[in-house]
């Protein structure tokens, strides 16, 4: 059985594990702490874990390596800050490198880092970037020419009950990062950078009205795919009409955005978490099959599925 080692046991990180272990992989479970719902995956399931105090360092995480079986492979589901020095040691004992990070910089590095690597260096393999990209991939590849594509994503609350319309579902640090961050896109066939939580428009999917704006990080590698075979590319983050106004202001007004520690904990503190969640994934890609105009569209909402195996799973542990 091959062994898979998980950083990080939060929402994500135990979803990751429980399904591996359910695949006949042997996960072994490390995080700085173990929540009660880590405790009790590893109560009921095969796999196993211990905390580790210092996983951003590189002897930290060598030390995990050397306690798991033989592994083969690891799987980050830390925050991005933790990335590179879990790439390096992964480098340096031929494993096999997956993240889910949103960070470009960081992506930047692991891949530099991995060139030439005997192993597979995959970051960005989450929901967006990850699937959305190559989701949108799959549908330009249809087109002969590729005019204009909008990459759109929402992890949302089901019920949303406060200001901003919003709860927590996944990683605090990875919603500022990608909300305070420079964006990128493709314009006139060029790179192009953009601001964050600008270009506001508003989309309607269901009879449902949202607001979708600029964030960082969830095109991945698609730009450098498609630069100069596609005019327009864009990728955006959707919420509840009102949430982008509400949330620059505490990035722009309040200059929480060079104050992110003091930032994530005021989100921590004052907006709950939830498992009511939803997410949407909109792909529009727009260009021309032999001498006609056509828009191919993929649309989808998707919900928590319940009593997978036991408490169920949320629509992002599920999309992630």
């Amino acid at each position: 059985m091959k062994t898979v080692v998980v950083l990080g046991a939060g929402q994500i990180g135990t979803a990751v594990a429980e399904m591996l272990s359910g695949a006949n992989y042997f996960v072994d479970l490390a995080d700085q702490k173990f929540s009660e719902k880590a405790k009790q995956l590893l109560n009921r399931t095969t796999v196993t874990g211990h905390e580790a105090p210092s996983l951003h360092t590189e002897m930290g995480v060598k030390q995990v390596f050397e306690k798991a079986k033989k592994p083969r492979a690891v799987i980050s589901c830390l925050p991005h800050e933790c990335n590179k020095a879990i790439a390096k040691v992964a480098v340096d004992m031929g494993m096999h490198y997956f993240d889910l990070t949103e960070d470009v910089e960081t992506s930047e590095y692991i891949q530099s880092i991995s060139k030439g690597a005997d192993s597979a260096f995959v970051p960005q393999c989450g929901l967006a970037p990850g699937f959305i990209s190559i989701a949108a991939n799959d549908i330009m590849k249809r087109f002969d020419a590729v005019s204009k594509v909008k990459l759109r994503v929402g992890s949302l609350p089901a019920h949303p009950n406060n200001k901003l319309k919003y709860n927590l579902m996944w990683s605090t640090n990875g919603l500022i990062n990608e909300c305070g961050n420079t964006c990128h896109g493709i314009k006139e066939g060029e790179l192009v950078d953009l601001e964050p939580m600008e270009n506001l428009e508003t989309i309607s999917i269901n009879g449902v009205e949202y607001e979708a704006f600029n964030t960082s990080g969830g095109i991945g590698t698609l730009l450098d795919t498609w630069k100069g075979k596609v005019k327009y590319l864009t990728y955006k983050t959707l919420r509840y009409p009102g949430h982008c106004d509400l949330f620059k202001f505490l990035l722009d007004d309040l200059s929480l955005n060079s104050q992110r520690d003091t930032l994530e904990a005021i989100l921590e503190h004052a907006i709950p978490r939830t498992k009511d969640d939803l997410v949407i994934i909109y792909i529009s890609v727009t260009g021309t099959v032999g001498d006609e105009t056509y828009e191919r569209n993929y649309v989808r909402k998707i919900y928590p599925l319940n009593g997978y195996p036991n408490e169920g799973m949320t629509a992002i542990q599920l999309t992630t």
